[in-house]
């Protein structure tokens, strides 16, 4: 079992001014645990389950860049993108960009989207939930293309393009992982299997039903199971003494036994780094051997 950290939250005791140095030092804390993947949501409004909108939230791409610049061996990934906040030629190029400079490191995390108080608010169009799905595909697909030895054109439901040229080109090979974010069983697993390398379901009383969905998917296109990796975002609370560590890792455990081989999620009071510290000593390798 490997482990990913997601920074959900800026709103940190000592502000905007401080938070630059702050999220470095947080970032080298986790590349240097362990931890397999470092990931941001991507919202421009802070999400109700985490805290009023008017908290502190930066931008994904840019602050994923910086958070290159900052660690070494981690995976860098939004969990997840919203297909309709970005034309998917802007996507492919931010994401190819962070490949390039992070040394091939990026992952395209992107799923349907959902936050309309956020789109409306900032004057985003907000999408159908057919049609988020029907532009769920087209940017599929049309990444996929920009990463490929092709430049031509892109002809997708909702997209059209002439010439997708892409260079430099991504690093990593054949592409930036894609990890596609959602539980839907008809939809978005089905997307899974035809074009991710990664899916990203929540750990809840249904995850081992829907990992059977996307079997079922792979099967269906005779798509092998045993390559998409399957990542939940599960909360890695140890508390603030290391006192729920044994109840952590019994739930990796569990999430283990299911078939899961990453769990993504907050670290409470991350921008304590002493909190990283024991995930090093303590959590990462215990869940390396489950």
């Amino acid at each position: 079992m490997r482990l990913g950290v997601q920074i959900p939250d800026f709103t940190w005791p000592n502000g905007p001014a401080k938070l630059g140095a702050e999220l470095a030092e947080v970032a080298r804390a986790v590349d240097e645990a362990g931890f397999d993947y470092l990931a941001i949501m991507d919202h421009f409004f802070q999400i109700p389950v985490v805290g009023p909108a008017e908290n502190d939230m930066l931008e994904a791409y840019t602050t994923l860049g910086y958070l290159a610049a900052h660690t070494e061996r981690v995976k860098l990934l939004t969990v997840v993108t919203g297909v309709f906040y970005r034309h998917p030629g802007l996507l492919a190029k931010a994401v190819t960009t962070l490949d390039v400079l992070s040394g091939g490191r990026a992952i395209l995390g992107i799923g349907a989207g959902w936050n309309e108080e956020e789109s409306r608010g900032l004057g985003f169009p907000y999408p159908s939930t057919r049609e988020r799905f029907e532009l769920l595909e087209d940017a599929l697909r049309y990444c996929l293309r920009m990463w490929s030895d092709s430049d031509e054109g892109f002809t997708g439901k909702h997209v059209q393009a002439e010439r997708l040229l892409n260079v430099p080109q991504a690093l990593s090979k054949p592409h930036p992982p894609i990890m596609v974010g959602g539980g839907g069983e008809r939809k978005t697993l089905r997307m899974v299997a035809e074009y991710a390398q990664a899916c990203n379901l929540f750990n809840g009383p249904e995850l081992k039903h829907k990992l059977e969905v996307l079997r079922g998917h792979c099967d269906a296109i005779g798509r092998d199971y045993a390559e998409i990796t399957k990542t939940v975002y599960q909360p890695l609370d140890i508390g603030a003494n290391g006192e729920k560590t044994g109840e952590l890792l019994t739930e990796l455990r569990r999430l283990a036994e299911l078939g899961v081989d990453v769990a993504i999620g907050y670290v409470p009071n991350v921008h304590q780094t002493a909190q990283l510290e024991r995930f090093r000593s303590d959590i990462i390798p215990a869940a390396a051997a489950l």
